[in-house]
């Protein structure tokens, strides 16, 4: 997961590939709770994990549940409906789908248990969702729920009461599926004695997530009668009984911008997606239907789906949504590269999602220079002839970060010039963590851009200047990958020692450096597996990887293996010629000048902290007749580039030099300041 302030994405091209899909959301949170409301022990596998999962995984914990985690597998021993505590405070972030059927199932339990009284919040733009229709329906049963904030909106306390099953329990539909969602799975409760009717007052939209509800709740011992839309009999003598195993199936709303990617960018082979197909129980996966209407090629199996490009540009639609409110969204992007204008319909339940998902949706189209017309339940997308460079706000909102990813293959517009291409700007990326932490990593793994589009900064400078701590910063700070050609040669150099191979002997040299199995983890350098990280940083070492460094066949073997390092989303490489040799056109080009006096004493203060004594004067000597070496060796002789912006950093902290190298970069990106 990408933990950094934003993320850049260059103009991407084709994919091709398999995607694993993360556990569905809906399902995951659903059967959390009803195996904590179950007598017995419940195994979930494949359970999502993400923030929405963790809160309820939490809030089952402290209400008295056994949970042990291992693997692929959760295993939830429930509390049968007798919570072990009798009041708690409960965290429950931005997760409406632990919030709703939370919020019902203790307020249910709270008026079987004498003094019992539990509350219910999350973050700030949770007390903002509102709650109310739910709260009505509890309180008409003969719950206590007290709103503690603003009437209507989270935070609540749920404090006994006495239930009236008499009548009919009745809620409102028309906002948000998942009130009844919270009743359907509280009101079993309570159904002990005698059957529960709840009654749906108005529309009742997203009608797929009901019939989850209803599925898992079937797995459950809980057989629901539906009568049309508008009426649900639980039984008298409802008991949850646990089913033992459940396998969570992949998350299909994910799935739509996987569906979307193979319909834009699925050229020479489909986009594979494992986890969800045919079989799915999830309302979403209607969206590969919609997909399919813009012009997708969808081979659809019991589990996995196969999307390639049919249609190009895709065609236009206007669409009813109201049964693909999720994953609807991830439409109004690929409308961008339609033939025409297309309209979503029915989607007014985006406005009490995690954000007002249709106003926050026509802003940051805009942004990519779409005209967007927006109405109380629509949105109007016309497609773009040219994309605009955007700093994309996501507003707190996974799905938001997800969608407009898929704004990044402008190279592909079919109405658009390749070459006028412009990347994107995902702000705060780690937001996509509430239901697929990996998403941008599971993106970049099935798709490629023009190794020109990928962005590079180079850090060049002497020994001991501190290139490679600096451009780790760097690189963690962009979300990138790293490169210390440092390390290549001092891994060809430990390589060829442990071997055999003289410093003299040029081919065998070369030889060595090609067979190497070469793989970097964050500061680690592994060499056929082994890491090696300690012993690159022997004097020796270094002493042989400066003279190999002159060696044109070494540098040579080493070239293609440098440039491979180019890889999504961008790349931070440090050395003595990766400015001027292997990435002449790296965007930004840095030059350290830390003096051999300050970097004499940093080697020496290492050296000590590793109980090495040595001598200042020795250090500072030794560092200035490898500069005198590399800058007049005849192959890439140390110097900086003539584009490069030279960093004097003998005086200058590591956080200070990455504030001054990221600043640099950002200057020269084409977006507003985040």
């Amino acid at each position: 997961m990408y933990s950094i302030p934003h993320l850049d994405l260059p103009p991407l091209g084709h994919a091709a590939g398999t995607v694993q899909l993360p556990g569905s959301k809906s399902i995951s949170n659903r059967l959390l709770l009803l195996a904590g409301l179950s007598e017995g022990t419940t195994t979930l596998v494949d359970l999502l994990d993400s923030d929405d999962t963790r809160v309820m995984l939490a809030a089952l914990r402290t209400l008295g549940c056994a949970i042990v985690q291992d693997g692929r597998f959760t295993r939830i021993t429930g509390f049968a409906g007798r919570p072990a505590v009798a009041s708690a405070e409960l965290f429950l972030g931005n997760a409406g789908t632990a919030m709703r059927p939370l919020t019902a199932a203790l307020a249910v339990l709270a008026t079987q248990q004498g003094g019992a009284a539990y509350t219910l919040g999350g973050v700030k733009r949770m007390h903002e969702r509102p709650i109310g229709d739910l709260v009505d329906a509890l309180r008409g049963l003969g719950c206590t729920v007290d709103c503690l904030g603003t009437e209507g909106y989270p935070p609540l306390r749920v404090a006994g009461g006495t239930l009236d099953l008499a009548a009919p329990v009745k809620v409102r539909g028309d906002v948000s599926s998942q009130f009844l969602t919270a009743l359907l799975l509280a009101l079993p409760l309570a159904a002990t004695d005698r059957a529960v009717t709840i009654e749906v007052v108005g529309e009742l939209i997203s009608k797929p997530y009901i019939e989850i509800t209803l599925n898992l709740l079937a797995r459950f011992g809980i057989a629901v009668e539906r009568q049309g839309w508008e009426r649900f009999v639980i039984p008298a003598g409802s008991r949850y009984v646990t089913p033992g195993e459940v396998h969570v199936e992949g998350d299909a709303s994910s799935a739509s911008y996987f569906i979307a990617l193979g319909a834009i960018a699925g050229v020479d082979a489909p986009v594979r997606i494992e986890g969800v197909g045919a079989a799915s129980i999830q309302g979403d996966i209607r969206f590969k239907e919609a997909a399919e209407a813009m012009g997708a090629v969808v081979h659809a199996e019991p589990n996995a789906l196969e999307i390639r490009r049919g249609a190009w540009p895709l065609k236009a639609i206007d669409l009813d949504c109201n049964h693909i409110p999720d994953a609807a969204m991830t439409l109004a992007v690929m409308a961008l590269y339609a033939d025409g204008p297309s309209t979503l319909r029915n989607i007014a339940s985006w406005r009490v999602k995690e954000t007002d998902r249709i106003a926050a949706m026509a802003c940051e189209l805009r942004k990519l220079g779409a005209t967007v017309e927006e109405g109380e339940d629509f949105l109007r997308v016309e497609p773009l002839a040219r994309f605009q460079p955007a700093a994309i706000h996501t507003y707190d909102d996974h799905r938001m970060a997800m969608c407009l990813s898929l704004a990044a293959f402008n190279r592909l517009n079919p109405a658009g010039d390749g070459e006028r291409a412009v990347p994107v700007r995902i702000l705060d990326p780690k937001c996509v963590a509430k239901t697929f932490p990996d998403y941008f990593e599971a993106l970049f793994s099935v798709v490629e851009a023009r190794a020109a589009d990928i962005p590079v900064i180079t850090i060049d400078g002497p020994t001991a200047s501190g290139k490679g701590t600096l451009s780790a910063s760097v690189a963690a700070g962009l979300g990138w990958h790293t490169l210390d050609s440092g390390s290549l040669y001092r891994v060809t150099a430990l390589a060829a020692r442990r071997a055999g191979v003289s410093a003299d002997d040029e081919q065998g040299l070369a030889a060595t450096a090609r067979a190497m199995q070469l793989r970097f983890e964050g500061v680690r350098v592994l060499l056929a597996g082994e890491d090696v990280s300690d012993e690159l940083r022997d004097e020796a070492v270094g002493m042989m990887a400066s003279r190999i460094s002159a060696w044109p066949a070494v540098r040579a073997a080493l070239y293609d293996l440098q440039c491979g390092f180019r890889q999504l989303p961008g790349l931070v490489a440090d050395g003595r010629d990766m400015g001027t040799v292997i990435f002449p056109d790296a965007g930004l080009k840095i030059f350290l000048t830390a003096t051999a006096a300050a970097r004499a004493e940093r080697r020496l203060n290492q050296l000590i902290a590793k109980g090495i004594s040595a001598s200042l004067d020795d250090l500072r000597a030794d560092l200035e007749a490898r500069d005198e070496r590399d800058r007049t060796r005849e192959t890439a002789p140390l110097r900086p580039a003539e584009d490069a912006l030279r960093l004097d950093n003998s005086q200058l902290g590591i956080e200070a030099s990455v504030q001054q190298v990221v600043a640099w970069w950002n200057a020269r990106q084409p977006f507003d300041a985040p």
